[in-house]
């Protein structure tokens, strides 16, 4: 934990001393981290999409579709795709196997209690719709005119109008997400399977956020010249626009931090689940046989044969066999 917090505050250090190469940090670093990310990503998908899955594994919780009689699960065991499609839009809009029991303790008289965690299912739905809601209000940057429904995204996410700048929802609630989220890491059984880069995602997760609240209600930064930069930099001109200070490149240089490291850590796991043979399989292996599609001829040697080989020296031996044996033409 101590050297993954270090290594934030060593980019923090970094981002606030690259303000002094504006060209670099406002230009360089952005398209060297959208590279990294383009291929990290495309090597990743290929690399999931190729693996062989030779069995079929849908993880499921409820009754299997079979005889008529029998009441199915289509959502928790789907056999068709409807039933998948529904399954996974429940798991990736709402979280739905997080709501399900994910805990179990040991109690008094040696009593296995199953729970659910329900704290962690809701901060978590809330980090994770906050920064969705984030992501879209930072399209304005990129396009001019902006996308539409941006603006009402906007108003709606800053419906109580709360401060000058206007507090946005989203950012209060990707705080309350993240600090549970760091929290729990110190429970003693949490803390004790985490591993450095756990601690490593989630402090950088803080400081972007962090670096971007302060830099919209602290420092004040000129919102026209980053969405100069951003333009320029996505239509692939180039131009630094003056005086937006070491608090922009700060957060800049974090987020392209977080864009490089994204297709190499834990958190590709949000485009990990739509691959995933336990989740986007259906459930009819009682209705359809399943082939292992990598299989390969292989020479079998039946029992007949080996009858034939050696039903002999079985005979010899006192072992049965099924036919009679020819020696010397004489059965």
């Amino acid at each position: 934990m101590t050297l993954a917090l270090l290594s934030v505050l060593a980019l923090i250090a970094v981002g606030w001393a690259g303000a002094h190469l504006p060209v670099l940090t406002g230009v360089a670093v952005p398209y060297a981290a959208l590279i990294i990310f383009a291929a990290g990503f495309i090597y990743r998908l290929v690399a999931w999409g190729s693996s062989p899955v030779p069995f079929h594994i849908p993880t499921v919780c409820g009754q299997e579709r079979s005889l008529p009689w029998i009441k199915s699960s289509p959502i928790d065991s789907p056999s068709t795709r409807t039933g998948v499609f529904v399954r996974m839009a429940l798991e990736v809009l709402f979280f739905r196997s997080l709501w399900q029991n994910d805990r179990m303790e040991l109690k008094r008289h040696e009593k296995l209690i199953y729970g659910s965690n329900r704290y962690l299912w809701l901060f978590g739905l809330l980090f994770h719709w906050s920064l969705l809601i984030i992501l879209f209000r930072h399209l304005r940057l990129f396009t001019q005119p902006a996308l539409p429904g941006i603006a009402a995204l906007q108003d709606l996410d800053g419906f109580f109008r709360f401060g000058d700048p206007v507090f946005y929802m989203s950012d209060l609630f990707i705080i309350l997400g993240l600090a549970f989220l760091l929290g729990r890491r110190f429970i003693p059984r949490v803390r004790m399977i985490s591993l450095p880069q756990d601690y490593f995602a989630l402090f950088l997760l803080v400081a972007v956020v962090l670096s971007g609240v302060l830099m919209r209600h602290i420092f004040k930064t000129d919102v026209e010249r980053v969405k100069e930069l951003c333009i320029s930099i996505v239509s692939l001109r180039p131009a630094v626009p003056p005086g937006l200070g070491a608090p922009f490149y700060t957060h800049l240089f974090l987020v392209c931090v977080l864009f490089a490291w994204f297709p190499f850590s834990k958190l590709m796991h949000a485009p990990g689940v739509f691959l995933s043979p336990t989740r986007n399989l259906r459930n009819d292996s009682r209705a359809k046989r399943h082939v292992n599609p990598w299989s390969y001829p292989v020479k079998v040697h039946t029992y007949a044969e080996y009858e034939e080989e050696f039903g002999s020296a079985m005979e010899a031996a006192g072992l049965p066999v099924e036919k009679e044996v020819k020696v010397d033409g004489r059965a």
